[in-house]
């Protein structure tokens, strides 16, 4: 037989058995009514007078309160229990109306009168503290008349209470009986209605709810263990227990959601703390080689899905040159115009290909569908190099986003880093370059000239060192002003940089000496390179304002190393081999003799 049928002849028994159940409870129930109106009424007698007597002891200890300390919020405290007073009595004059006898609505009244009473001495009392009389107070209150009064309030609603406590025993035991009766037979429906339910409910609970929520425990027990693979099963019928897998369902979506956020979260936190050690890093980089290291190996971990590439803008060919790339890009050249680029042109972020149409960027080796991303980096409004990125293909809105914010920050730390080190590029050149000249000053030369000298010691290689006074330079300076002095070290420093290019080195040491490092030079070598100098001096014309400033010779000071001596003591074994040049005559270069070295 159908589960159905068993249920519809069951569900038909059920309703025949509790329509006459329903009959006799409810004949029971008429009698328990009776049983509970007596006791109603009695609870309503009880309501009605149970706070005359603490009522009346309240207001007696806050008047004698009042008589003895004359503390006045005794006084307002008693007009308070005075006024609730009031409303208990007016109440009392309704239990007629709640079904009280005429003999216990006497014994009530006289307990009233008495409690009147009582309230009219405590006015009294009151009145005369008031009056200035506190004796005549306390004689009142505190008397043995006043004391009796009391107990006889007392005695007169326990009176009562007495009554009304006779009158429902009996009504009470009375329905008690008939009650009893009635119950019986309810209770015999009821067992046989009762007997009948747990037929049908072993089938409705065993089809209808066991099976769904053993299957529903074992989700939720995977659920609360985190195991979110765990997915609740469907259920067709409109009851409690599909809202209850419908909100598994939402609990498990929410679980989902959490996981994702805690993902991104933990995601957002490693990247920022790479972004961080990467500033960290960027502030300690000494050169642009340094940044360029740092770049390579911390920005693949930060955007590990866009390869990309570093451009730097080299001043000298007006290009951007690439630096360094990461994880094989291949849509952009290796160097470019910065006109080549839309983001440096407008010096903001370019994204050519997206839900907006945009140009690409004409260093692309690649067009249509090529989905890059180009970040200016600039420094007080000039471009000084690019970040570069390719998009990952098939990345969601919500990726891209997320990752846009740390490509922008890279951009920020990367070209605030080389912002930094051409500054400190500028105030280094700024520190070891004669303004006058270009040439490397003392400061520069001192640092190279120790580290050539200890090279050429440790290494035992060949160093020459070259000094060069301009002859009568005072002259230039007394004739013709100190511009057209100033415009003879310039033309005597450029001819110097031009004559030596990648095989020596040029400083000016100060006022119209020089000095030339050749490492690598031995002593014959030296010479002819000084002989070279000195004839390109000689040949050398200046003209200053229209006015040809005459020929310029210099005296020549040459010492060589291991020739004359230990390495670092080459710069004054030239000097003394200059001097001795300048006394011989001028115009002449001279090695020096091993007296100088001495």
């Amino acid at each position: 037989m159908r589960l159905s049928t068993i249920t519809n002849w069951a569900y038909g028994a059920t309703v025949a058995l509790t329509l006459v159940s329903g009959a006799t409870m409810l004949l029971a129930s008429s009698v328990e009514e009776q049983e509970r109106a007596a006791v109603t009424q009695r609870a309503t007698f009880d309501q009605l007078t149970a706070t005359l007597e603490e009522d009346v002891y309240r207001l007696s200890e806050q008047a004698r309160g009042f008589v003895v300390t004359g503390n006045p919020s005794h006084l307002i405290a008693y007009r308070r229990e005075r006024d609730g007073l009031r409303s208990v009595e007016e109440r009392v004059r309704h239990l007629k109306d709640a079904g009280a006898s005429y003999s216990e609505l006497q014994a009530l009244r006289q307990g009233i009168h008495w409690a009147d009473a009582l309230i009219e001495e405590q006015e009294t009392a009151l009145k005369a503290v008031q009056s200035g009389d506190a004796q005549s107070a306390r004689a009142i209150l505190f008397g043995d008349e006043y004391g009796r009064e009391m107990d006889r309030v007392a005695a007169q609603i326990a009176r009562f209470q007495y009554m009304l406590d006779q009158r429902t025993d009996q009504a009470v035991a009375r329905a008690t009986e008939s009650a009893r009766l009635w119950r019986t037979m309810s209770e015999i429906m009821l067992a046989a209605t009762a007997l009948l339910f747990l037929c049908v409910l072993y089938f409705v609970l065993k089809q209808r709810i066991l099976r769904p929520v053993v299957r529903l425990s074992d989700v939720v027990t995977r659920l609360a263990a985190q195991d979110y693979d765990a997915i609740p099963p469907e259920m067709a019928h409109v009851d409690e227990i599909g809202d209850m897998a419908q909100a598994i369902r939402i609990f498990r979506e929410n679980g989902l959601e959490r996981q994702r956020l805690e993902r991104e979260r933990a995601i957002d936190h490693r990247m920022r703390d790479l972004l961080s050690r990467l500033t960290q890093r960027l502030q300690g980089c000494d050169d642009t080689a340094d940044l360029v290291g740092v770049v390579r190996r911390f920005v693949p971990e930060i955007t590990p899905d866009f390869p990309g590439k570093l451009y730097i803008y080299d001043a000298r060919r007006n290009a951007m040159a690439q630096a360094c790339e990461w994880l094989d890009p291949t849509h952009s050249v290796t160097e470019f115009a910065p006109s080549a680029c839309w983001a440096l042109r407008r010096g903001q972020t370019h994204r050519p290909v997206g839900d907006m149409v945009d140009i690409p960027c004409e260093h692309l080796d690649a067009q249509g569908g090529v989905q890059t991303i180009c970040i200016p980096l600039t420094a007080q409004g000039e471009s000084i190099g690019l970040l570069y990125f390719e998009e990952p293909a098939g990345a969601s809105a919500t990726h891209l986003e997320r990752s846009g914010t740390y490509l922008e920050m890279l951009a920020e730390n990367i070209g605030l880093a080389l912002s930094n080190l051409r500054l400190r590029d500028v105030l280094r050149d700024m520190a070891m370059v004669d303004p006058l000249t270009g040439l490397p000053n003392r400061r520069q030369f001192d640092l190279l000239f120790s580290r050539l000298a200890q090279e050429a010691d440790r290494n035992a290689t060949p160093l020459s060192c070259l000094m060069i006074d301009i002859d009568h330079f005072k002259q230039f300076n007394d004739n013709h002003g100190h511009d057209a002095g100033d415009a003879i070290l310039r033309a005597v420093g450029a001819l110097l940089n031009d004559s030596l290019r990648e095989e020596g080195h040029a400083f000016r040491l100060g006022g119209e000496e020089f000095v030339v490092l050749m490492p690598g030079f031995s002593l014959d070598q030296a010479l002819a390179r000084a002989e070279q100098i000195q004839k390109q001096l000689q040949d050398l014309r200046v003209d200053h304002g229209g006015t040809a400033l005459g020929p310029v010779t210099a005296s020549f000071g040459l010492s060589a190393f291991p020739d004359h001596g230990r390495a670092d003591r080459l710069l004054k074994t030239a000097d003394a081999a200059l001097l001795r040049a300048k006394a011989q005559g001028r115009d002449r270069v001279l090695v020096a003799a091993m007296r100088d070295a001495a």
